[in-house]
């Protein structure tokens, strides 16, 4: 089904492509009402190889429906789920910014360090918004037991305004029910996997911990330890690989946080943060425990000033227009 076919049907435009992977395609898209109201909102495009299988379809509509409840202020929020002659589509909040695997990248480029303040804080964010999704609960009050299982930093959004949101809830995993079993494959992308992720177990919320630590440390080292030449080596540098003492290793890090990060990495779960919010109160006690640090306005104008030293404006002037207004150089 062409993309322009499912917009008239909805009464959208779409605007651009702004990411294509396995599961399907993500649009800008502008949406038009009575009056002349607007809302721009993301679209995402299921490919038409999955919307066809009907085993996908089930677990699909399933995780789609926990999506959609989980209403946060640092998880992208999921409007709608729909189909259009057997293809399925997804309607979402539309961030404008870039992901986090982009950020750690602009600053490789630039050969900057990501200052430590603000890779704490958007660690603590990402723990912010998994710290509610772990505890979701149904109608009903049952624990739903949510794991995300691919954290990672393309997952992770930074917008202009300074939020940090979690993305990819409940379509990932769809797709895992379906084609990576716990027990039998391993979901999730395999230099940021926790351990029992890589041993094939089945995974609770402190899965989602490990992953913090290693995009943590990515952010602080520039680059992610565990990465290998092949999935082989970065499964076995989760298992096996050596942890630096982080404190000796990169600027500035002091003990305090080194220690943050050996307890997020323990590969034995039963020594790693046993839930979000005990990590998230250790990782908002390290900014904030000495009085003022950082907050969504200060990474904004962070991003205002990367933004402008990387010459995105240049390349695309309309991020400026998404900035609160501030004197960018």
């Amino acid at each position: 089904m062409h993309p322009t076919e499912i917009s008239d049907r909805l009464n959208l435009d779409l605007i651009r492509k702004i990411a294509e992977g396995g599961m399907g395609t993500v649009y800008e898209a502008r949406q038009n009402g009575a009056g002349g109201f607007e809302k721009s909102i993301a679209v995402k495009l299921i490919r038409e190889e999955y919307s066809q299988i009907n085993d996908f379809r089930s677990n699909f509509f399933g995780e789609a429906q926990l999506v959609a409840d989980l209403i946060h202020t640092n998880i992208v929020q999921t409007y709608h789920l729909g189909d259009f002659n057997g293809q399925y589509f997804i309607t979402m909040e539309l961030v404008n910014g870039i992901n986090l695997s982009e950020f750690i990248n602009i600053h490789r480029r630039l050969r900057k360090r990501i200052p430590i303040d603000l890779a704490v804080f958007i660690a603590s964010r990402i723990c912010r918004g998994l710290a509610y999704a772990h505890r979701k609960r149904d109608k009903r009050g049952r624990q739903l037991n949510i794991v995300h299982r691919d954290v990672n930093p393309r997952n992770v959004m930074l917008a202009c305004e300074g939020d940090v949101k979690l993305t990819d809830f409940g379509i990932a995993k769809a797709r895992n029910l379906m084609y990576n079993q716990e027990g039998r494959v391993i979901a999730g992308r395999y230099e940021y996997i926790s351990p029992e992720q890589a041993r094939k177990e089945v995974t609770d919320e402190r899965a989602d911990l490990f992953s913090i630590g290693v995009v943590l440390s990515e952010m602080l080292d520039g680059y992610n330890r565990f990465l290998g030449i092949d999935d082989d080596t970065s499964i076995r540098n989760i298992l096996e690989m050596d942890l630096p003492d982080y404190s000796a290793a990169i600027p500035d890090v002091d003990d305090t946080l080194n220690n943050l990060l050996q307890k997020l990495l323990k590969r034995d779960r039963e020594l790693r943060y046993q839930n979000a919010a005990s990590a998230l109160t250790d990782l908002e006690y390290y900014m904030y425990g000495g009085g003022y640090g950082p907050t969504n306005e200060k990474l904004s104008e962070y991003l205002g000033q990367l933004y402008s030293e990387a010459g995105l404006f240049e390349t695309d002037p309309t991020l400026r227009f998404f900035f609160p207004k501030m004197e960018i150089e």
